[in-house]
């Protein structure tokens, strides 16, 4: 660098370029060319800090936007593979007649700079793209770089004021979600620093971005404030303070005075004529045709009643007892093949299913055996709320009767008209409620009927669609082979004529090489001896920093005594009214304890008499629910023998019309479905048998093992509650109780 007064510097893009090349060397060397760049008249700079900033003070032709999307178009039309960035950059300004020196310089410093630093670009867009920016467009990545490159290597050569004009010239959405992420504290300081001090050391990455972007930190946060207001609609548009204008008087000739005008004469109206009486009167029309749909009316009145009476005499369709009686049971029998997933009842106890089984293996119960079996007494379990309710509701019964005859014995009248009139508008109510149901339920069998039709053609027809959706399948597929073969030839051709124009790259990168080492050989003789002084220091500061540590060690390996005597009857000596000793809180703790104990006792004793009483209240209740049970089946055994005589009335049978209408067309829905089924009906086969055959078997052999799981545990139980019972005082207590009330 011995010979940096002999460089020829033309114009002012030559002297830009190389105040941006030696900008990032070391600052010695700075300083020695800044010194020559002056001499030139080039530039007017300011050495400050190892900062230099450079105002530039030549006017763009070209607005900020207009240079942001020219920047963003370089990049989005550049390829490293097959052009160098000179080359790129040059084309690019000529094509687009970009001639005024500014422009060019600020196109191609931040084109260069942006691929240059392409890799500390790719991580920030990376995170951005990877958290806030996943809904955001991929070919927008290369305005993000440029916005980024401005943000951390020139906003200290361009100021806010420039770079706040610049995020304005693009949506606002876009730049407040990229600037939000890039310029938060977390990201920028953690991850995103550890991603840049991969490809650079951290003294550079230090200085020369983090602590510039840190120096404008508050006017950028200030900026993203203002942004987000007005994404917002929260900023109000600033009204700048006009002055107010002075009001003067024109310096003119009073004017004569006017004459008064001789007032016109006031016209007067003609009279309107008045509103015919015929506008609120009801046109003569309307009469006449109602009169003629009155008597249209009366014609078909009499017309239906003449049709009616001549209608044709139908025979009687009812059927017979026994021939519904032989449907009714077809009915049940084709339900019961229907009900899948009914509810499954609980089994029949013991003494009933050992009955039935001894009767079935022989022959079949009459009823009356059925009868005689099903009267016979189950022994209940009756829990203590049961005895209380059964008990209330005798006690609210005997209260009923003795007032009804209190009643009587007063003078009061007998019901007794009353309840037969009653019992046989209920009767008829019963008999009406029970035809609607039954008619409910043939229409929701008659609707289900429908619907099962309805469906499978509905499945015939998705079948046609299905065959010939896959025809026109095939038929595209074919079609997009055919296209695919011959756009896989047009990129064979297109890969030839490339690696042709790779090779012609390939000799100017050469070229470019050659002339930077260079360059690089020149600037690293001066940065040798620059690192050996700083590293000089470093090991001094080292040094200094090592004997300060050993110091601080010495200091933390004295040993302090941290042992402390505790003396149990003293106090802490915080002057409190409840404080006292360890001593004397346990003598008092011991104390509490021991009343605890007897107030338990004592409660064990009351629980104990309680339970005492109201196990005799629920053996008089017994008394009186076993009287009660007594007299109600003597009445039932009274009822039995009036329903064999015949004087009770039977159950009500359901006769109507409509109903067997509905029976006959359910049973023809039903044979049609039958039908339609049977044509659907796919065989099963053997495989499938084998496999159902053992699905069931393992189910089976699951549920086996569950139950002998569940007796295990039972038994365990019992065994366990045995053993605690015996052994707890308050149990033995208990049986004692429970046998004297036994006795």
């Amino acid at each position: 660098m011995g010979s940096i007064s002999s460089v020829i510097i033309i114009n002012q893009s030559d002297v830009d370029k190389v105040f941006r090349i030696l900008s990032r060397c070391s600052c010695g060397l700075f300083n020695y060319v800044c010194y020559y760049l002056c001499r030139l008249d080039a530039c007017c700079f300011v050495d400050i800090g190892n900062k230099v900033e450079g105002i530039k003070k030549t006017k763009m032709s070209l607005s900020h936007g207009q240079l942001l999307v020219h920047c963003i178009r370089v990049l989005d039309s550049y390829n490293s593979d097959t052009q160098s960035v000179e080359e790129h950059v040059n084309k690019y300004l000529k094509n687009n007649q970009i001639y005024d020196d500014s422009d060019q310089t600020f196109i191609v410093e931040v084109f260069s700079e942006c691929v240059r630093y392409s890799n500390l670009m790719q991580v920030v867009l990376d995170g951005f793209y990877a958290k806030d920016g996943k809904k955001t467009l991929r070919s927008e990545q290369n305005l993000y770089t440029v916005v980024c490159y401005l943000a951390l290597f020139r906003l200290d050569e361009l100021g806010m004021a420039h770079f706040r004009k610049f995020v304005s010239s693009q949506d606002i959405n876009r730049m407040y979600r990229f600037l939000n992420f890039f310029l938060d504290e977390k990201n920028l300081l953690t991850w995103i620093q550890d991603g840049w001090e991969k490809y650079y050391e951290h003294v550079f990455v230090e200085t020369n971005m983090i602590s510039s972007i840190q120096r404008w930190m508050p006017e950028l946060q200030e900026m993203i404030g203002q942004m987000k207001d007005k994404i917002a609609n929260r900023l109000k548009p600033k009204r700048k303070n006009l002055p107010t204008t002075e009001m003067k008087p024109f310096n003119i000739t009073q004017p004569r005075p006017r004459s008064i005008p001789i007032p016109e004469p006031i016209p007067k109206l003609k009279k309107h004529k008045p509103v015919p009486k015929t506008l609120y009167s009801e046109p003569k029309e309307f009469s006449q045709i109602k009169k003629s749909k009155e008597s249209n009316r009366r014609i078909a009145e009499e017309r239906l009643m003449e049709a009616s009476g001549i209608k044709f005499a139908c025979a009687n369709p009812a059927k017979s007892e026994k021939t519904i009686e032989i449907l009714n049971n077809i009915v049940s029998e084709e339900e019961a093949k229907l009900e899948f997933e009914r509810h499954r009842a609980n089994p029949p106890p013991s003494f009933l299913s050992s009955a039935s089984s001894r009767g079935s293996s022989v022959r079949r119960l009459t009823a009356e055996e059925r009868s005689r079996l099903y009267s016979r007494e189950v022994p209940i379990k009756m829990n203590t709320a049961t005895i209380l309710r059964e008990g209330n509701l005798y006690r609210k019964k005997e209260a009923e009767e003795i007032k009804k005859w209190e009643n009587l014995e007063a003078g009061a009248k007998d019901a007794s008209d009353f309840l037969k009139w009653q019992t046989e508008m209920r009767q008829q109510d019963l008999e009406d409620e029970l035809a609607e149901i039954e008619r409910r339920r043939l229409q929701g069998k008659l609707s289900h009927e429908e619907a099962i039709l309805a469906r499978q053609d509905l499945i015939q027809e998705n079948k046609q669609k299905v065959k010939s959706m896959k025809e026109e399948t095939e038929k595209m597929m074919q079609d997009y082979l055919q296209k695919k073969f011959s756009e896989e030839k047009e990129m064979r051709q297109l890969v030839e004529d490339t690696m042709q124009g790779h090779k012609n790259a390939k000799e100017a990168t050469k070229k470019l090489r050659e002339y930077k080492r260079k360059i690089v050989q020149e600037v690293n003789e001066e940065s040798k001896e620059l690192m050996k002084q700083a590293l000089e220091e470093a090991e001094e500061e080292m040094r200094r920093r090592m004997e300060l540590i050993h110091q601080i060690r010495a200091m933390e390996a004295v040993p302090i005594i941290r042992q402390k005597f505790v003396d149990l009857t003293a106090t802490s000596g915080h002057g409190l009214l409840s404080e006292m000793s360890i001593a004397e809180l346990r003598e008092r703790l011991s104390l509490f304890r021991i009343a605890e104990k007897e107030t338990e006792e004592q409660r064990r004793d009351d629980i104990l008499a309680s339970k005492q009483a109201k196990d005799q209240m629920l053996l008089e209740t017994l008394e009186t629910i076993s009287k009660h049970r007594l007299e109600q089946t003597k009445s039932a055994a009274v009822r039995f023998e009036c329903k064999k005589k015949g004087l009770i009335p039977k159950k009500p049978e359901i006769k109507d019309s409509k109903l067997l209408e509905l029976e006959k067309k359910l049973e023809e829905r039903k044979a049609q479905r039958k039908r339609e089924q049977e044509k659907l009906k796919v065989v099963p086969s053997k495989q499938s048998v084998n496999q159902t055959r053992s699905l069931i078997n393992q189910k089976k052999a699951l549920e086996e093992s569950r139950w002998r799981e569940l007796e295990m545990t039972q038994e365990r139980a019992a065994r366990l509650m045995g053993d605690g019972v015996m052994k707890s005082q308050s149990a033995s207590r208990l049986a004692s109780a429970s046998a004297i009330l036994a006795s």
